[in-house]
């Protein structure tokens, strides 16, 4: 602050008009450069109201002396006694005329005499950014001017050293009564500078007339020339040139240059030095991530953010997550599911009955009651037999018109390998949505024609997918006597055939578990977007012979080879045809032959298994 032309404070007061005209100056306002002056002014009870007067006389006379601007010289003003008011802050005014009109306005508080409470407000509030002071790093001088007439009521030294320490320069003006002791604790040194005392407020504005003849001096930056690049600084009779922060004084000490510190090869980053004026900073290259030294750079682990969303393994590359499936699975389009790779639709695996592929492999199942042949893909077949067939058909709204017609032809490809009869197989259709209606029953029809015309007649319903309402009328309705189904005492096979394509509406759990407990045997058949784990609900064990699934409804016609031998019933039981006891001897005679048989099989199978075995062992043997 020394380095100014002129001592602030000396050359504030030199510009004191008192009563707005007595001290009259030649030539044009000094200017200081930018400054950031706040006046706290002491309004105890013990400065009289005569006195306050001419202090607010004093404060316009230095404010019509000063170069006032956003750009210039800010001011602010506060009062205190037991307390600390904002007569106007830094920032409020840039205009000379709305500060007077301010001090004019100005009433005295007239209570004691808080010094030390009204530095800690103009270090901690007065001088902050919010109340309009430019920011440290600006390098615009803080002052503040303490006019007081007493002695302070509060400690001061301490505080006014912590402001000091925070770059506010501070001038103790006492009048009168002021302790000189407090005076010079407040004050910046050196003291002589800053410490100044007059004996009454009528002898205030005397105090500008000691310093006129150092008020204002040559300022070699204002009147240019300088050559400065950045900022000159001003010094008695001379000058200096400064850079911002960041840049340093070139050889002709005029010119600033960007201080480079990533050129000099000290700055420690692993990946990239960006270079900043003064500065610098770490960066890392894509897929890496700054540590907190600000320095080293690590591998940003994508996947441990538990956002990738993958079914199976997530894998953290420089561009992302990115998900993989494990072996035997293929990733779906959406990038994030995986499918078990069915090795059933892409090989022609010729199974008669079932393909079930199991990872990198498949295999071959049979019907309920028949059994695997040797061959591994065959079964042997039942004869034709007795059984109820009710089939509950989906007709929700997400089903669509043009797939309902799709699914009626696929029903009717059912009918086709079924032996429909009163005596053979009877077969009922109901149709849910919303509701459940009975198409037709199980004793209607006698062929497979009418069966078949029947259902081509049948009228799409739409809305809902109540599935658990039409378990319930399959087995409370259906599979009465009343519809048609033949009695329990014939053991004739029941079966029930699920069709649909979306979740259900409802509970299924207790109708599917209960139609199970009456004897039906159930199967699920679901497309699109059918739930599996109700299609499993609803099937009977085991879930692989009692579940198809199709992707769409288009490519249902798979499903058919799977279903023509499940339905069919088991052999030896025919209408009107009892079970007979376990015990009898044509029982135990037909139980002994199917026993050797089956025996016999298993003897093949092992024999064949054998054969394939000594197979692989030659050949591994043949590539060492």
């Amino acid at each position: 602050m020394r380095g100014l032309l002129c001592s602030p404070l000396p050359m504030l007061l030199l510009l004191l008009r008192p009563w707005e005209s007595q001290l009259q100056f030649a030539g044009p306002r000094c200017r200081t450069g930018p400054l950031d002056l706040v006046f706290v002014i002491d309004s105890s009870r013990s400065v009289r109201p005569f006195e306050f007067e001419t202090m607010r006389q004093f404060l316009v006379g230095l404010l019509r002396g000063l170069d006032v601007g956003p750009n210039a010289t800010r001011v602010g003003v506060i009062q205190y006694s037991s307390q600390v008011q904002s007569v106007f802050r830094l920032g409020a005014f840039s205009r000379r005329e709305d500060m007077e009109r301010a001090i004019r306005a100005l009433v005295p508080l007239a209570q004691g005499t808080m010094t030390g409470l009204a530095i800690q407000y103009a270090m901690n509030v007065a001088f902050s950014v919010a109340e309009g002071a430019r920011p440290p790093e600006a390098r615009v001088p803080r002052i503040a001017v303490i006019v007081t007439d007493g002695r302070p009521q509060d400690r001061v030294a301490e505080v006014a050293a912590q402001a000091r320490a925070r770059g506010i320069e501070i001038y103790a003006v006492g009048v009168q009564r002021a302790d000189v002791g407090s005076l010079r604790a407040m004050a910046s040194p050196p003291l002589d500078e800053h410490v100044f005392l007059v004996e009454s407020f009528d002898l205030i504005q005397e105090f500008g007339l000691q310093f006129q003849g150092r008020l204002c001096g040559k300022d070699l930056c204002v009147e240019g020339g300088h050559g400065c690049q950045h900022q000159c600084v001003s010094a008695p009779g001379t000058f200096h040139c400064a850079c911002n922060p960041g840049y340093q004084l070139a050889a002709d000490n005029k010119s600033c240059l960007a201080i480079d510190l990533c050129a000099e090869g000290t700055h420690g980053c692993e990946h990239h030095c960006i270079s900043s004026p003064g500065s610098y900073s770490c960066r890392c290259r894509a897929g890496f991530v700054l540590q907190q030294d600000q320095r080293s750079c690590r591998a940003i682990d994508h996947c441990s953010f538990g956002n990738h969303s993958c079914q199976h393994e997530c894998v953290s590359t420089f561009r992302g997550p990115r998900c993989h499936c494990r072996e035997g699975h293929d990733l779906l389009p959406d990038g994030r599911s995986c499918q078990a790779r069915d090795l059933c639709n892409g090989v022609d695996h010729g199974c008669e009955f079932q393909c079930v592929s199991e990872g990198l492999s498949y295999r071959c199942l049979c019907p309920e009651g028949q059994q695997l042949q040797a061959d591994g893909k065959s079964c042997n077949r039942c004869r034709e037999g007795h059984v109820d067939l009710v089939l509950l058909v989906d007709g929700s709204k997400s089903v669509r018109p043009q797939n309902f017609e799709l699914v009626k032809r696929f029903v009717n490809q059912i009918v086709d390998f079924l032996d429909v009869s009163p005596e053979g197989t009877r077969v009922g259709l109901v149709q849910f949505s919303s509701r459940v209606r009975t198409e037709f029953p199980l004793g209607r029809y006698g062929t497979a024609a009418e069966v078949k015309q029947a259902v081509l007649a049948v009228e799409y319903m739409e809305r809902g997918t109540m599935t658990g309402l039409a378990l319930r009328h399959m087995v409370e309705h259906s599979f009465s006597e009343a519809q048609g189904a033949r009695p329990r005492a014939l053991n004739v096979p029941r079966v029930g055939l699920v069709f649909t394509d979306g979740r259900s509406q409802d509970d299924i759990s207790v109708w599917a578990a209960r139609a199970k407990e009456e004897g039906i045997v159930m199967y699920a058949v679901g497309v699109g977007k059918a739930v599996e784990e109700e299609l499993r609900q609803i099937a009977s064990e085991p879930a692989e012979l009692h579940v198809s699934y199709s992707p769409d409804f288009g490519s249902m016609t798979h499903l058919l080879e799977n279903l023509r031998g499940s339905i069919c019933p088991e052999e030896g039981i025919g209408a009107g045809t009892e079970l007979r006891s376990p015990c009898e001897c044509e029982s135990l005679v037909e139980f002994q032959g199917r026993t050797l048989g089956a025996l016999e099989k298993l003897t093949q199978n092992l024999a064949q298994l054998a054969a394939r075995l000594e197979d692989l062992e030659n050949q591994l043997a043949s590539q060492k």
